[in-house]
């Protein structure tokens, strides 16, 4: 049951709509959806045999469906799919995001909104994804590769070093902030046990620290989205009317129209700076999915606003987490980069224009932007590792650029090949794809329907698995 602070708290915003909120939350059911990864299939179309999947109106890469086990099927695997929830991806529909657009997702894990960005800027773009929470920013990196991202930094920090790092740099901020989570009571008990009104106010303090940041990234010209997964007014409408308080060179604008005409208006109230109604609100009794608020804010093209001023609390945060500086090139990072660029030209048709970097013991195709210098989980695509001499390539490498192996092993959705290798096991090459010149013998992609999986090593008309252990079914 719901608790009655949070009803009553309810019924001041909403009136009598709330009764028909407490009841969806109560008695409904949740949505289930996925996405259809526009980095692997452009025209955002499922073959026959995937999943079984209607077309929404509304985020137009959204489909219902009533599959169970989503995570075991190859569409998933392959990285086809993200399962996530309409009113999530709404978000990145804000306003359209241009190809080639340098994006900064502040609070991304588990990485639903970021790979959504990585699709819209395409692989000329670039998108930061970070999370404070290390465990939470390994499950961020996993869907990264597994979704084939070729523009996707990773990393783990606090917001205030990305302040003090990428000064004006981002055209998009997107700050989807921790939130006190009222917005997923229908779907998540555990967020109504934990439900306070303190909590409420300590998350919307948290959220004031997180904006400060990340508004000191967004370039002139360019534009922060502020979404929640709550419904307070602390946490949404009051923030965005304190953050227009705080920063006069941002002002609230509209949101695309396909996402206003899929929701509520968010909540006037007396006193506030701008038209609060410009804001948006997915609640489950009006919209398929959860609840979420949304806020679109532009930053002015010329501004006074000193981009380094940064609050004293955000430059200690950001000296406490600083690391050791980076020291000279190596041996071993030189004797890395140049078997990995061996490798890539061995095995690849076309060689990516991409700079080679190594970074934590592995060599990465990284996208063109200055990293910090610790706390980078991955940058680009992780092309591999040397291992006593032998290079090792990377999970990441086969899904982000298996079209492009010079040996591939496309199966059909239905082959039973598809369910043993998804298992670890050994299969048959047969009806492997070879390019002229290219060795029968080597490393090869395995495809499900043009969709690259991850890869194994073909000998004498056997595959050799090297689907990672900790993805298999």
């Amino acid at each position: 049951m719901l608790p009655e602070k949070f009803k009553e708290r309810m019924r001041k915003m909403l009136g009598d709509e709330a009764e028909k909120l407490f009841f969806e939350i109560e008695n409904g059911s949740a949505v289930r959806s996925f996405r259809v990864n526009a980095i692997k299939r452009e025209d955002g179309v499922l073959g026959e045999g995937h999943i079984d999947g209607i077309r929404a109106d509304f985020p137009p890469e959204c489909f219902y469906t009533n599959e169970e086990h989503p995570g075991s099927l190859a569409c998933h695997h392959a990285g086809l799919i993200y399962m996530q929830d309409p009113s999530a991806m709404a978000t990145a529909h804000a306003l359209e995001i241009k190809k080639g657009s340098r994006v900064l997702d502040s609070c991304s894990a588990p990485g639903g909104k970021t790979t959504q960005l990585a699709a819209l800027v395409g692989e000329d773009g670039i998108v930061v994804a970070n999370e404070y929470d290390t465990k939470r920013c390994r499950i961020l990196q996993g869907n990264v590769e597994r979704m084939g991202c070729r523009n996707t930094v990773v990393m783990n920090h606090d917001t205030a070093v990305l302040a003090e790092v990428y000064q004006g740099y981002f055209d998009v901020v997107l700050c989807d902030a921790p939130c006190s989570g009222e917005g997923m009571f229908r779907k998540n008990q555990l967020a109504i046990s934990e439900w306070s009104e303190e909590n409420v106010i300590m998350c919307a303090e948290r959220q004031r620290e997180i904006l400060t940041n990340v508004a000191k990234c967004v370039a002139k010209g360019g534009y922060l989205i502020y979404s929640t997964c709550t419904f307070s007014l602390e946490e949404n409408e009051y923030n965005v009317d304190w953050f227009l308080r705080e920063h006069s060179d941002f002002s609230l604008c509209k949101v695309n129209e396909d996402l206003a005409n899929a929701t509520a208006d968010g909540i006037n109230f007396d006193g506030a700076v701008a038209d609060m109604t410009l804001c948006h609100r997915f609640y489950p009794h009006v919209s398929k999915g959860e609840g979420q608020f949304i806020a679109l804010l532009h930053r002015e093209c010329e501004s006074d606003t000193n981009e380094s001023d940064i609050s004293t609390s955000a430059k200690e945060k950001s000296k406490r987490e600083r690391g050791a500086q980076k020291g000279k090139t190596s041996s071993e990072e030189i004797e890395a980069i140049s078997a990995a660029k061996a490798f890539i030209e061995e095995n690849l048709v076309k060689i990516p224009e991409k700079k080679l970097i190594y970074l934590n013991g592995k060599v990465f195709l990284a996208p063109d932007i200055s990293l910090p210098e610790y706390a980078v989980f991955s940058a680009g695509v992780c092309v591999g590792e040397l291992e006593r001499g032998r290079f090792i390539p990377h999970h990441q490498l086969f899904s982000a650029y298996g079209s492009d192996f010079k040996r591939t092993i496309d199966l059909a959705v239905d082959d039973p090949r598809i369910a043993d290798y998804l298992r670890g096991l050994e299969i048959s090459s047969l009806g492997m794809t070879c390019e002229p010149g290219a060795k029968q013998s080597g490393f090869a992609a395995v495809l499900c329907e043009g969709v690259a999986i991850s890869g194994g090593k073909v000998s004498a008309e056997v595959c050799k698995n090297h689907y990672p252990k900790g993805l298999r079914n």
